[in-house]
C-alpha cells in the first residue's frame, strides 16, 4: 500500500498523473513537465513535497549530537536560520544530505530525503550515545514548496508575516490562509526564489493552504507542479539527488561538497576517512556536462568515455534541459579528465555522443 500525503485528494481533483515514488503515491505531473517547468522559471509553481522527512531534536545535547552526525558546522546557526549539510558513514560514504533548522536554543529540525526516513532515523538513534531526545514527526508534517519569481507576491497575499525580511536559508513562523504555526522557509530545490512551508497537520489544514495558494496565484501564472518538473529544475541548477548523484558509495569530497565539510570541527562521523581522502587526493569528481549534438538525451547509468574510447566515468543524472533546449547531465569522471571544457563522449544506446564538461549550475541566475 502506497503512502498518501495530506494533499492526495487535491492531486486527484486536479487530475494529476500519480506514480510510486519511494513508497509514496505522488504527482509526477499535472498539465505536463514542460509547462510546469516553464511556469516555475518564469512565474511560479506549487509542489507537494510532503514525502520528505522531519526529525526534531530537543534538549541541551541537541547541538552536540548534530555536530557529531553532520559534516557542516551547526554551531554557526542561530534561531531562524537553516543549513545544508550531510551525514556520513565512518568510511566517508554519504548516509544522506539534509537541512538543519535551528528552531530555538535547544530545538532543531532535520529535514531528510523521503526514501531515507527510516534509515536516517535508525542511523541517528544508533549514533546517539547520550540518549538525546529525537522524535520522527514525518507523518505529522506536510510540506509545500512555492517556487518562482512570483512566489513572494503570491505568498504575501495570504500572510501578515513580512516575507521580504526572510533571507535565503532563513525562516519565520507565522499564519498562512488563517492556518497557524507554519514554518516559512526561504529555501527550495529549483534555483528560483521561493519558499518551503512546513505544516504541522495537528495544528493546521494543509489542503486549505494548498487551495488558498492556487487561488491567490491565479492571476500570477501559478501552476501546480509535479516531481517531473522538480527533477528537471534541480538538474539545471546542478543540485544533487540522493540515490543518483550521491550515495553511500560516494563521499562529499568527490561530490563537490567539500565547501560544506568543516574539518576544523572537533569530530564528526567520517572525518578521519575524509581527511585521508583529502590528503591522498580524490580519483573522481562529480561534474556536469552538456551534449554537443542535438536531440540526444543522457540518462543515469550511461558510461562516459574519452576520445580514445577508454571509459572514464558514468552518468548519475541526465535530462533534456527545457530552459537551454539541450541535453545536460551530471556524472562521476576520472579526476584528470574532469576539467571544464574537456571533450568527453556519452555512450547513448551504442552511439558515442560528444559532450563537454562543465561545472554546474548549467543556468546562471
Amino acid at each position: 500500500m502506497l503512502i498518501r500525503t495530506p494533499l492526495f485528494d487535491e492531486h486527484v481533483k486536479l487530475h494529476a498523473k500519480l506514480i510510486d515514488f519511494g513508497g509514496f503515491e505522488m504527482p509526477v505531473q499535472y498539465t505536463g513537465i514542460r509547462q510546469e517547468h516553464t511556469a516555475v522559471r518564469e512565474k511560479a509553481g506549487l509542489f507537494d513535497v510532503s514525502h520528505m522527512g522531519e526529525f526534531f531534536i530537543y534538549g541541551e545535547g541537541a547541538l552536540d549530537l548534530i555536530q557529531s552526525l553532520t559534516i557542516n558546522d551547526a554551531s554557526n546557526l542561530v534561531p531562524g536560520k537553516a543549513q545544508y549539510t550531510a551525514m556520513c558513514h565512518e568510511d566517508g560514504g554519504i548516509v544522506d544530505d539534509l537541512l538543519v533548522y535551528m528552531i530555538s536554543e535547544n530545538e532543531y529540525m532535520l529535514v531528510v530525503n523521503a526514501s531515507n526516513i527510516e534509515k536516517d532515523f535508525n542511523w541517528i538513534k544508533h549514533n546517539n550515545p547520550n540518549s538525546v531526545k529525537v522524535v520522527n514527526k514525518s507523518d505529522q508534517f506536510a510540506l509545500l514548496a512555492l517556487q518562482g519569481p512570483a512566489s513572494s507576491r503570491i505568498l504575501g497575499k495570504l500572510t501578515s508575516v513580512n516575507i521580504q525580511e526572510i533571507s535565503f536559508y532563513s525562516f519565520k513562523k507565522g499564519t498562512i490562509a488563517a492556518q497557524p504555526d507554519i514554518i516559512i522557509s526561504a529555501t527550495g530545490y529549483t534555483g528560483e526564489k521561493g519558499y518551503e512551508l512546513y505544516i504541522d497537520t495537528a495544528k493546521a489544514n494543509a489542503a486549505k493552504i494548498w487551495e488558498s495558494l492556487l487561488e491567490a496565484g491565479k492571476n500570477e501564472g501559478l501552476e501546480p507542479a509535479g516531481l517531473g518538473a522538480r527533477d528537471t529544475l534541480r538538474l539545471e541548477m546542478g543540485y544533487a539527488l540522493y540515490g543518483n548523484d550521491i550515495t553511500k558509495d560516494t563521499t562529499p569530497l568527490e561530490a563537490r561538497m567539500g565547501w560544506l565539510t568543516k574539518f576544523n570541527k572537533e569530530h564528526f562521523i567520517g572525518k578521519d576517512a575524509l581527511i585521508k581522502q583529502k590528503e591522498a587526493g580524490i580519483s573522481r569528481k562529480l561534474m556536469g556536462f552538456e551534449i554537443i549534438e542535438p536531440r540526444n538525451v543522457p540518462r543515469a547509468g550511461y558510461s562516459i568515455s574519452d576520445y580514445s574510447g577508454e571509459e572514464i566515468g558514468f552518468v548519475t543524472s541526465g535530462t533534456h534541459s527545457i530552459t537551454l533546449d539541450k541535453g545536460i547531465g551530471m556524472g562521476y569522471i576520472k579526476n584528470e579528465k574532469a576539467e571544464v571544457n574537456e571533450k568527453v563522449y556519452i555512450n547513448i544506446r551504442k552511439k558515442r555522443v560528444e559532450a563537454k564538461v562543465v561545472k554546474p549550475p548549467f543556468l546562471t541566475k
